[in-house]
């Protein structure tokens, strides 16, 4: 709807400056005897280019009023239009302006107004053509009549169908984008995206100078359940762990699969204390988890290394190796436990 939105404003200002420019061209036409249109008419083009002036400078740098410029817009072109019919009685194809305007309406102000702009082009085209000194005829109106249903028909459905394709393309590449950051079986970031949506973190961390900690979770003995019960169990595992990893963190979390049975989290705001406490929940959901596979629950466990950073910090890459040295001092000590180390800047404290 942004993206929409944002062809709509660039699209009024392209409208605004030719609108100008044919306004201006007729005034001058008319001014050195080329294209004579009237002087009532050259009093409407002029309020018709005092509203683009003013449209053309509200808008700068607040595209928030669109609506608010646009709706004045289409109703002053409106009276351009009718003051062409009254006005410029020797212009016989006067009558197009209003064909003009039906696509633009469209294109600018939505479907709905699109149907009510051709409704009044119609009617002021029937109403008008009753005050002309020099009246279309029943079959020219009737023409006029049957074009602009066409038209408005003809730009409803291209823009009903242009929109859908729009909103397609655009939940087409959301899902391209998914899959390219997203791990296709847990459905969490990958390695790639997880750094890079880190770093800046990090560097947000920098500028507000909060703490974070990363999580390393290395579910224990991975192998074996691959080797004893098939690599399709292995997989049910792997998901298993990642929907409770995301079901027990906060939304400002970040869950990364960074290796075949490996996850990194990423949590931002967070001290030695409050990181090792979310661990340690981790670890106890891990093991009740009990993943169904086709032989029947199986038990899992998980080592968990934490690494507490303050600012100024390291890279991802320098506290991700620390996180990891972490959960090896878990592996170590037995397996299924929380193993810290927090990075200050006198050097490592490891707990």
């Amino acid at each position: 709807d942004e993206e929409y939105f944002q062809f709509r404003f660039r699209f009024f200002y392209v409208i605004l400056l030719f609108s100008a420019g044919s306004s201006i061209f007729f005034i001058t036409a008319d001014y050195a005897g080329i294209n004579y249109v009237g002087e009532m008419h050259v009093f409407m083009l002029k309020i018709h280019l005092i509203v683009i002036a003013v449209s053309l400078i509200g808008l700068y740098n607040r595209k928030h009023l669109f609506y608010i410029f646009a709706w004045p817009y289409a109703i002053v072109c409106f009276g351009v239009f009718i003051s062409a019919m009254l006005f410029v009685p020797q212009d016989e194809i006067r009558i197009l302006w209003f064909f003009i305007n039906v696509p633009g309406v469209y294109l600018l102000l939505g479907r709905f107004v699109g149907v009510i702009a051709t409704a009044l082009s119609m009617l002021c085209i029937v109403v008008v053509n009753n005050y002309l000194v020099a009246p279309y005829s029943d079959n020219a109106i009737a023409t006029a009549m049957v074009g602009l249903v066409y038209l408005s028909a003809f730009f409803h459905a291209y823009s009903s169908r242009s929109i859908s394709f729009y909103r397609r393309m655009l939940e087409y590449n959301k899902e391209l984008t998914f899959l390219a950051n997203h791990d296709p079986l847990t459905g969490v970031m990958n390695a790639r995206a997880y750094y890079e949506v880190c770093n800046s973190l990090i560097e947000l961390s920098k500028r507000e100078s909060t703490s974070f900690a990363v999580l390393f979770v290395d579910l224990d003995h991975f192998k074996k359940i691959n080797d004893q019960y098939g690599h399709d169990a292995g997989d049910q595992v792997l998901k298993d762990v990642s929907t409770c990893l995301k079901n027990h963190v906060r939304h400002s979390d970040v869950i990364g699969r960074v290796g075949g049975e490996e996850f990194s989290i990423f949590l931002p705001n967070t001290d030695l204390i409050g990181a090792e406490q979310v661990a340690e929940k981790l670890r106890f959901e891990i093991e009740a988890l009990m993943p169904r596979i086709h032989s029947g629950p199986i038990r899992t466990t998980a080592s968990i290394g934490v690494a507490i950073s303050h600012t100024p910090t390291p890279t991802m890459a320098n506290i991700q190796r620390h996180a990891d040295q972490a959960m090896y001092q878990a592996k170590q000590q037995g397996r299924n436990r929380v193993s810290c180390i927090d990075m200050s800047d006198s050097g490592l404290l490891s707990a």
